[in-house]
């Protein structure tokens, strides 16, 4: 039940429906947690419902079964879900984001799950349905940050803050474009694994906590081009500093608050812009599944549970700060 803490968490069956004309019915392989999915728990997601909610956003599964009007895939085809069913391409709007999987309708932590064939993307060949299960949210966020919103390009120098779920994907994805990352954590064990994945530079913000300082003698005093902002409140101030004249601060969360203060003068003055952004459209994720699978890209897993442990799987992602996504193993 949205808002009723893990207490609320319920295993379940449903009956079996009909399938509409365009119509998939899908079994379930895997499904991965996400920050927002702590939110929907909690009941502090927009436009919650009342009644009981499948959670999760990110998954994938099997095609079993296709309504006879489908046209973009066949029983057999591993698929995952778009973030946002109904928001196929072009810009956003509200009402494109009114719905997401896990939210607002049904989401991937069950054994079958129904939709419609607009709101699902293929799997990447390479990867196992754990792997595939990851790009959904944080994978499209950090592809939407770094390449459309960011508009990124090879030999870009792009800031990461910490090592969570968008900041692990961005770094795997940026490296894999020709970036130059820099990426933050209060941790050097972290530190020392981002670096094993690619950075090319690293900020202790604990033993730096005028950080920018330390980004802005990385980059011979220019700063960085582009920064995946995470943090919110605490952390925009540095990471305007850290901007270069003409570069782009992108926020995709808000960990440390949600109430941003911003000097006109900060962003005028260097041209520099700021945006912030959800997810992304079903397009730009069938492009991050293209770049993914041409560029051999494994996404990075903590540690998986089964479907009959998906308790454990959230109090993991809780209380032990993973470092890669938690995925739950719903079939095989």
């Amino acid at each position: 039940m949205p808002g009723g803490s893990l207490s609320g968490l319920r295993k379940t069956s449903r009956p079996t429906v009909p399938l509409p004309a365009h119509g998939l019915r899908i079994r379930m392989l895997a499904a991965s947690l996400n920050a927002r999915d702590l939110s929907v728990m909690c009941g502090q997601f927009h436009a919650l419902p009342s009644h009981p909610l499948i959670p999760l956003v990110d998954g994938c599964g099997e095609v079993v079964e296709t309504g006879k009007k489908v046209s973009r895939f066949r029983p057999g085809d591993r698929v995952i879900p778009a973030y946002y069913p109904n928001w196929t391409d072009g810009t956003i709007s509200a009402q494109k984001t009114a719905i997401s999987f896990g939210a607002q309708v049904d989401g991937t932590l069950t054994t079958e799950m129904l939709g419609l064939e607009e709101a699902f993307v293929r799997a990447p060949a390479h990867l196992d349905a754990s792997e595939a299960a990851t790009l959904c949210c944080a994978g499209l966020t950090a592809w939407n940050a770094l390449f459309v919103m960011g508009a990124a390009r090879p030999g870009a120098r792009v800031l990461l803050l910490g090592t969570g779920n968008v900041s692990l994907m961005a770094l795997v994805l940026a490296k894999a474009a020709g970036l130059f990352v820099i990426i933050t954590s209060s941790q050097d064990g972290r530190l020392q694994r981002a670096s094993d994945l690619g950075a090319d530079e690293t900020v202790n913000y604990h033993l730096n906590p005028d950080w920018h300082d330390e980004v802005l003698r990385l980059t011979s005093g220019n700063g960085v081009d582009l920064v995946v902002e995470v943090g919110g409140e605490r952390t925009l101030p540095h990471s305007l500093k850290a901007t270069a004249f003409g570069g782009r601060v992108v926020v995709v969360g808000r960990l440390s608050g949600g109430d941003i203060a911003v000097s006109a003068g900060t962003l005028i003055g260097g041209g520099r812009s700021l945006n912030g952004l959800t997810a992304g459209s079903r397009t730009m994720l069938e492009d991050l599944v293209r770049f993914v699978e041409i560029n051999r890209i494994r996404p990075i897993i903590d540690r998986s549970f089964a479907f009959e442990n998906a308790a454990d799987a959230y109090e993991h992602f809780v209380s032990e700060r993973p470092f890669g996504k938690v995925s739950i193993t719903i079939g095989s």
